[in-house]
């Protein structure tokens, strides 16, 4: 069998936990046959690696391998994308195209977001599981491909089936052989490996010391939850080495780079499309929060500089009244709670009792639409990158711009 240490210097694999030890031997064990695989584990913990382990690990190893990514093709266009069509099958379709399918002919697919599939395109996926046939969008002509499908989601496939939105026999023949990818809280002892090889690739690329944690800012990188897993873990790592100018990093320090719902106690964490749903829109709320406050102090420092501006031309004020200024615009506490969160509009107000007023309130979708427009915005309109700030899929955020009638950037 291929040595665990060759197949992780080669892919670029860091840790020694039994969970991952035990994953990599499967997708070795199983790439000698022609059996499907599914791919199951939460979105970051590195799926994307196994499929090119079973690829490069079979006799089909000198044949094409091509990764799609269900979740990023428009729902009117994956089945030309997958089976490809012919000239004339819909507008645009100026000539006949071969799908993925067709490409990888005598090598290996990757179909990654596997359950992002609409229905009718898993009706014919299964067809070709079962039969290797397929039928271009727009002919009638079968067309046959010899094809190994490797497929991975991080949604629970089997309330997905419960609730009709996943075909049950398209499961059955995916997950002939099922590998499971441990989250990285369920690898502590792989977490330092992997935080002091992040640190050390951004110290050589921007030419910088690299940094180092002290004992209690470890212990609390290998207690940490980690719901974004290891490229959660690589952003922290890169944000620490940039912006900070100790190359010491104690634990205050690492605080600052933690969200506190992960420190302390896990939270509950499910694969379902429900869920995911729950987290892109807490997501948004709290990309919303987080800016009210930078808002809110830029505004209380404008306030606090024109002060200091009026007493330098002659007008002076107390420092009572100059403490009722600086308390203006109070911290805000960055916390999803059933209140109703107000507009961050200011009232404009000329007495001695300043004080925002609540005006209309923010619904969910508002704040939702707010920080939708605000990465596209970021991202010249390009919503591959929105997407990625915003922590979804491309289809979600579609769905999500659809949904609240957010117009072009």
């Amino acid at each position: 069998m291929t040595d665990l240490l060759s197949i992780k210097n080669r892919y670029g694999i860091i840790g020694n936990s039994d969970a991952l030890n035990r994953a990599i031997e499967m997708a070795v064990k199983v790439a000698s046959t022609d059996l499907s695989v599914l791919i199951t584990g939460e979105s970051g913990v590195g799926k994307e690696f196994f499929p090119q382990i079973i690829h490069h690990n079979s006799a089909r190893k000198f044949k094409k391998y091509v990764a799609v990514n269900c979740g990023a093709i428009p729902e009117g266009t994956i089945d030309s994308e997958l089976f490809g069509h012919e000239k004339g099958a819909f507008t645009g379709a100026v000539e006949a195209r071969k799908g993925y399918f067709e490409e990888a002919d005598g090598g290996t697919i990757f179909l990654d977001e596997v359950a992002e599939l609409p229905l009718s395109t898993q009706v014919r996926l299964l067809r070709v599981l079962q039969t290797g046939e397929f039928l271009r969008v727009g002919s009638s002509k079968i067309q046959k491909t010899n094809v190994r499908v490797v497929a991975a989601t991080n949604i629970d496939l089997a309330r997905e089936i419960a609730e009709g939105r996943f075909r049950e026999d398209l499961y059955f023949r995916l997950a002939t052989v099922p590998i499971n990818i441990p989250p990285l809280r369920q690898r502590k002892e792989d977490i330092h490996l992997l935080f002091r090889k992040f640190a050390s690739d951004i110290s050589i690329n921007c030419q910088m010391p690299a940094i180092a944690l002290n004992e209690g800012a470890r212990r609390l990188l290998e207690n940490y939850y980690w719901k974004g897993n290891i490229r959660q873990l690589k952003n922290v790592a890169e944000q620490i080495s940039v912006l900070e100018s100790e190359r010491i990093i104690t634990e205050p320090i690492l605080r600052k780079y933690l969200p506190t719902e992960g420190i302390g106690s896990a939270p509950v964490v499910v694969n379902d499309r429900s869920h995911d749903d729950y987290s892109d829109e807490r997501e948004l709320l709290y990309k919303v929060l987080f800016d009210m406050k930078r808002d809110i102090s830029d505004v209380k420092r404008m306030l606090l500089e024109v002060m200091s501006g009026a007493t330098q031309s002659g007008y002076t004020e107390s420092p009572a009244a100059e403490s009722h200024v600086a308390g203006y615009l109070p911290p805000v506490s960055v916390q999803v709670s059933p209140a109703p969160i107000y507009s961050r509009e200011p009232q404009e107000t000329f007495g001695e009792d300043v004080d925002f007023e609540p005006v209309k309130p923010l619904s969910k979708e508002d704040m939702q639409r707010e920080a939708i427009i605000k990465a596209l915005r970021r991202s010249g309109g390009k919503r591959k990158e929105a997407a990625k700030e915003l922590f979804m899929s491309e289809r979600t955020l579609y769905r999500k711009i659809k949904d609240l009638g957010i117009d072009e950037i």
